[in-house]
């Protein structure tokens, strides 16, 4: 069985391009990559501030199924430039998840992702309360 997830301030964007935000299903929550793009899709331009906004966009669609960020236990990012920005995203990591015990992680490098102005995607699992 699949129940679906949306934040109501970001459901447009979800319909517009065919996704659901977040699927609850065994006792999981599996939520699409968040990506640091403000509510009408536009990619926040400082790398620092468009990391902690994935963040930002990541706990929207936990705190829309009744999670936070307690109840992640995967995260897969998907970076362009990784190299040149880690530092910036390993502090946001770090504001996210700053106690153990840490989620596991799996970082991907990529060529870039649907926007051109977007450097990071966070893809996630939760589990359910």
């Amino acid at each position: 069985m699949r129940d679906v997830v949306f934040p109501q301030e970001r459901q447009a964007s979800y319909e517009a391009y065919g996704y659901s935000a977040a699927v609850r299903s065994g006792g999981f929550l599996f939520l699409s990559g968040q990506v640091g793009a403000d509510e009408t899709g536009t990619a926040v331009a400082d790398p620092h501030a468009q990391f902690e906004k994935a963040f930002e966009n990541l706990r929207g669609v936990l705190a829309a199924a009744g999670c936070d960020l307690d109840d992640v236990i995967d995260v897969t990012t998907f970076h362009v430039n990784m190299f040149d920005h880690f530092e910036a995203f390993a502090s946001a990591k770090q504001k996210a998840f700053p106690n153990p015990p840490f989620p596991n992680w799996t970082a991907i490098g990529v060529v870039n992702l649907v926007d051109p102005d977007l450097l990071l995607e966070i893809k996630a699992i939760a589990r359910l309360r």
